[in-house]
């Protein structure tokens, strides 16, 4: 395939070199003579492992070139990956100028160009950027429709510096982002042959899954570096406590908790992560991201009420209130912390949960109930369908698997958005 990759910098050039590699034909554009006049001569105008041995080999076999004509590379080409950067503004959000200069640049280009060819953007872009600013402004250049007369797609990448060409050969995952099925697969096709899992998704979704991505890596960093922080605090070895973590590949390391939902509860996730704030206090330590998690986990609870509210609903049924399936138990439940912050919005509730009913007879679960949560344990029914009974609201508890189905769905929805269940009546899923 011909494509045409503008932005010659980190992720351009290594898009190009490995592309070139795989052999396609390959022209670089960049505004910047210098990076041209090197790429053209086969040498990198980057340092990055194995790249420049790419360059020169694929420069060599007449498969990559360069050029400062964005009007050249287009009608040269079957495909165009937009790879410039978008920086930090003052603000946090993205500096967006290189991406429209480019966007025109190949929208005019268009203009005077037979359909069918296909616009990529494998720059970094916060959701809606590629929808509202990228296609728009190919639109207006080129006086031309997305998806009627040129394809348009998002196509993230996942490359390490250090590593990036051994990235690009041997990914984890590929994700295009496109409404139009005929250029996702035009896109899908410049990586046949390549491992990975193949994605396909709204565009989106390809714009966040990369944040996401990243904000994870941060993630793990900061909470490594803030365990190490209290390890050094009580003399204790923090490779060898991490080494432990890591020997856990059920929940530690895993998918598991990594599902958009409701907020945690019970008896050992808060107390727990109150325990280690309050020794980071102890220590005179300021652990932010540790000592964020449970205010994170309140504002969740605070989200559901003030959506539950918005309905406008007062006789409000509850199905499940432990804070996890197949389970009694009802400790810190957010289930219970949202049924007692509706109660003080003068809500009437009716609640039913078979575990906890069962174990007011005979469990251990009982004094808790009745010594710390006595208005709760007044509030609970004997079955879902005294609960449900004069309810103008329903809540169905995402911890409760049993009572989803009291609904059918063609999907289940997703509790991060809390959307209603599919159907006439107020069913909501937390």
């Amino acid at each position: 395939m011909k494509i045409s990759v503008f932005g010659l910098g980190y992720v351009g050039t290594v898009s190009a070199a490995c592309l070139a590699a795989r052999g396609h034909q390959v022209v670089g554009v960049d505004v910047n003579a210098a990076k041209v006049d090197l790429v053209q001569a086969g040498a990198a105008p980057i340092v990055e492992e194995g790249l420049a041995d790419l360059i020169r080999e694929a420069s060599a076999q007449g498969l990559l070139r360069a050029t400062t004509s964005a009007d050249e590379a287009v009608a040269g080409s079957d495909i165009s990956l937009v790879c410039v950067g978008t920086p930090s503004a003052r603000n946090g959000n993205l500096d967006t100028r290189a991406l429209i200069r480019v966007a025109r640049e190949i929208g005019t280009a268009l203009g005077s160009k037979a359909p069918g060819h296909v616009v990529v953007v494998r720059s970094t872009l916060l959701p809606g950027t590629f929808r509202n600013i990228v296609v728009p402004e190919l639109e207006a250049a080129s006086h031309r429709k997305a998806g009627k007369d040129f394809g348009v797609a998002i196509n993230p990448e996942f490359l390490r510096e250090g590593s990036a060409v051994s990235d690009f050969h041997n990914p984890e995952k590929t994700v295009v982002g496109a409404d139009d099925a005929d250029a996702a697969r035009s896109v899908m096709d410049l990586y046949n042959g390549l491992p990975g899992k193949r994605i396909t998704e709204s565009p989106e979704i390809a714009e966040l899954a990369k944040y996401v991505d990243n904000v994870w890596h941060a993630l793990k960093i900061g909470f490594a570096n803030e365990v190490g922080n209290i390890c050094k605090s009580q003399g204790i070895d923090s490779h060898a406590v991490m080494d432990v973590f890591l020997s856990d590949r059920k929940l530690n390391i895993s998918p598991a908790y990594l599902k958009p939902g409701f907020a945690f509860g019970g008896s050992c996730l808060p107390k727990d992560t109150r325990a280690i704030a309050y020794l980071a206090r102890v220590c005179d330590l300021e652990l932010p991201l540790l000592q964020s998690i449970l205010p994170s986990n309140h504002r969740q609870i605070e989200r559901a009420l003030d959506w539950v509210l918005s309905f406008g609903k007062r006789r409000i049924a509850f199905l499940g209130c432990a804070f996890k399936a197949g389970t009694d138990d009802l400790r810190e439940s957010p289930y219970v912390i949202l049924a007692e912050r509706l109660l003080g919005k003068g809500c009437t509730l009716r609640i039913f949960d078979n575990n906890v009913r069962l174990s007011m007879l005979t469990g251990a679960n009982r004094d808790y109930i009745h010594a710390t949560i006595p208005h709760i344990a007044n509030l609970l029914v004997a079955s879902g369908e005294d609960a449900v009974e004069d309810a103008e609201l329903v809540i169905l508890a995402a911890a409760s698997p049993e009572y989803l189905r009291r609904k059918a769905s063609p999907a289940r929805p997703d509790p991060a958005r809390f959307r209603p269940c599919a159907g006439a009546e107020p069913y909501l899923q937390l």
